[in-house]
């Protein structure tokens, strides 16, 4: 289809939305996804331009930006995943033909998009359990409504709480020490340079 039309066909959508006609949304059926599509990107744009511009609507805890494996550079589109899927809403209603240097910018919900399988051991553990889980809502699970058992009170024994005080005292001896040894060397270098 074309993307015109695509974002046409999305502006329909909303404005039926609106006027009451519909029972349900039509972003619904994306429940589950926190990511949206960006296509008509223009190619000097940047990831942190591209955050810049969408994280008005929420939280960004991932983008990726496709780039042409040869050159480097930006093919004019990418993927965006908010923290909150409702967030989704919003960019695709309020950013869907907007334009951008010149250029009209498509944003479309994505259903079941998984970001690529970069190299996992030069990701950080945020980055690796987003990709590994996703960052859509997840059901509530019956488990996590039991309540927890209250912590039981650690008691230390008399001797643990003696050995802070020792350690103390330890340090201040060794400070002293320290003192002195330098007090002393300082003595025999004055007195050793008036002897010369």
């Amino acid at each position: 289809m074309n993307p015109m039309t695509n974002i046409k066909n999305v502006l329909k959508l909303s404005e039926r939305e609106l006027s009451g006609n519909s029972k349900s949304s039509w972003h619904d059926q994306y429940k589950d996804s926190a990511w949206v599509f960006i296509g008509g990107l223009p190619y000097d744009l940047t990831e942190g331009d591209i955050i810049c511009v969408f994280s008005q609507y929420g939280e960004i805890v991932n983008i990726n930006l496709v780039r042409d494996k040869a050159t480097g550079k930006s093919r004019g589109y990418g993927f965006l995943c908010y923290e909150d899927q409702r967030s989704t809403i919003l960019a695709v209603d309020n950013l869907n033909g907007i334009k951008i240097l010149g250029r009209t910018v498509r944003v479309d919900h994505c259903e079941q998009y998984k970001a690529p399988n970069a190299d996992m051991s030069k990701v950080d553990e945020l980055t690796a359990a987003v990709r590994m889980q996703g960052c859509a809502p997840s059901a509530p699970v019956a488990a996590a409504l039991v309540p927890k058992p209250e912590p039981v009170a650690k008691v230390e024994p008399d001797d643990a709480q003696e050995k802070p005080k020792k350690r103390k005292k330890e340090k201040k001896s060794k400070k002293k020490k320290k003192r002195k040894k330098k007090s002393r060397s300082s003595d025999s270098d004055s007195s050793s340079s008036s002897d010369d």
